[in-house]
């Protein structure tokens, strides 16, 4: 239905917000890769408390769709701009409820120094092992209730602990698919 909808350029006439976000892969102390992702503050919003890729939306100063992807992971995670090797732009992610296109993008963080969150809209890391992301038992339907569906079957990972769904987990697939090609 997504990709139905894309091709009609319905979702172009609703004029949506731009956003850029940023899977990124690092090795942790043990020189595992990790896949960073964060858990939102809990807000009076449709993305309250969910799990996400560091991102956000666009802004004046941002030169492209990858500057604000970077950007905000700076503002959200602390990783500076050119310390991300920027891989791979995946496809983008119309999400209904925000009314956002998304722009997702791969990085490596080759040697990361402490992440810094943004104690105002990030509550915390979750800070998942590539096997665990790749290992298809944590791939799973979850019957969700959500903005604008009630008691819906749909894709997500279980991952640390948390049911990753919606817009993330459409780019992890994409991510997963990706990797499965090379690994």
């Amino acid at each position: 239905m997504r990709v139905q909808w894309l091709k009609s350029n319905e979702i172009r006439k609703m004029n949506p917000k731009r956003a850029g976000v940023m899977a990124l892969f690092y090795p942790d102390m043990d020189f595992e890769t990790r896949l960073l992702l964060i858990l939102r503050k809990t807000y009076n919003g449709v993305h309250s408390n969910q799990i996400g890729f560091p991102g956000g939306k666009v802004e004046r100063e941002d030169t492209d769709i990858l500057a604000t992807a970077l950007r905000e992971t700076h503002e959200e995670v602390g990783v500076p701009p050119d310390a991300v090797e920027v891989l791979k732009e995946l496809s983008e992610v119309y999400i209904p409820p925000s009314n956002f296109m998304v722009s997702p993008f791969i990085g490596i963080y080759q040697n990361p120094l402490p992440f810094e969150i943004q104690e105002a809209e990030v509550e915390s890391l979750v800070e998942v092992y590539l096997k665990d992301f790749m290992d298809n038992s944590n791939h799973i339907q979850e019957n969700l209730t959500t903005s604008y569906a009630k008691s819906i079957d749909v894709p997500a990972y279980r991952l640390n602990g948390y049911t990753v769904w919606g817009a993330t987990a459409m780019m992890m697939s994409e991510i997963k698919e990706l990797l499965e090609q090379v690994l």
